[in-house]
């Protein structure tokens, strides 16, 4: 991939119905580097990840300190980078154009946006602001619009569907070019989505959901693993300094990367 379209395009391609494009979600140079080592055909950012790195909880990084990470991530790997911004590190429809305006200065070529706190009809002007600065640019920036009715329990139960699949819909016609909903991972509901909204579906994986091979069978275009890579190797620090601290030894350590894996790694 030579150029930004170049891998817009690209980004774009990989997100096919039932033969999804899977995305270890990373906060830094590094973790791009040996997720794309294993494979990955693109690379994206997890908010909450990048936050945890920068010191803060979920939601505490501004918009400064996430923009120059995805830029490392983007000048790490050869991939396409999709950024996890949020709702887009502005108040209005306006600041989120400006937002993906220096997103696409990093090299980056998708962005995750979230409906959060936002009326869906303000989460849809949203979504438009960010595919209309994407055009002044000249570049197909891959908008994946997400909506957090079921992560966050809005509404009744038994209406959770209806309702997600009316701000997908939404968000669609302003401009998204795939949907995400996390918080789901039984298969009649992620089927449902799939028949209902006309994108691409995004469904977040972890321990307990369905399978890559199952989820592709259901019609999901990308699976995501949102901040679970993180959470996975700030376990491993924890474990690794609680056995030092508690016992004197160091088994934790068995299966770490060499100095020289991660010296070599870092050089690119």
């Amino acid at each position: 991939m030579t150029t930004q379209q170049d891998r817009a395009r690209l980004l774009k391609e990989l997100h096919r119905p039932g033969e999804p494009v899977v995305l270890a979600n990373v906060w830094d140079a590094a973790s791009a580097r040996l997720v794309a080592a294993a494979g990955a055909k693109a690379v994206a950012t997890a908010s909450a990840s990048v936050s945890w790195s920068l010191g803060s909880p979920d939601g505490g990084a501004d918009r400064d300190q996430v923009l120059a990470r995805t830029a490392e991530v983007v000048r790490s790997v050869g991939l396409p980078v999709t950024a996890d911004l949020e709702s887009g590190y502005a108040d209005t429809a306006a600041g989120v154009g400006e937002t993906v305006a220096a997103l696409l200065a990093t090299g980056a070529v998708g962005v995750n946006l979230e409906d959060a706190e936002y009326a869906p009809e303000q989460a849809a002007e949203r979504i438009a602001a960010a595919r209309a600065a994407a055009g002044a640019a000249g570049v197909h920036l891959f908008v994946n619009g997400r909506t957090d009715v079921f992560l966050r329990g809005l509404g009744e139960p038994e209406g959770r569907l209806d309702e997600a699949v009316r701000r997908l819909r939404m968000y669609v016609e302003a401009g998204a070019d795939s949907v995400f909903v996390p918080g789901v991972a039984d298969p009649e509901t992620i089927a449902a989505l799939v028949a209902a909204v006309p994108a691409p579906l995004n469904v977040l994986a972890a321990p307990g959901s369905p399978s890559v091979a199952e989820l592709a069978k259901l019609g999901v275009a990308r699976i995501s693993l949102g901040p679970g890579l993180g959470k996975a190797a700030y376990a491993a620090v924890r474990r690794a300094a609680e056995e030092v601290y508690a016992s004197g030894t160091y088994t934790s350590l068995d299966g770490g990367l060499t100095y020289q894996e991660l010296n070599a790694l870092s050089e690119g």
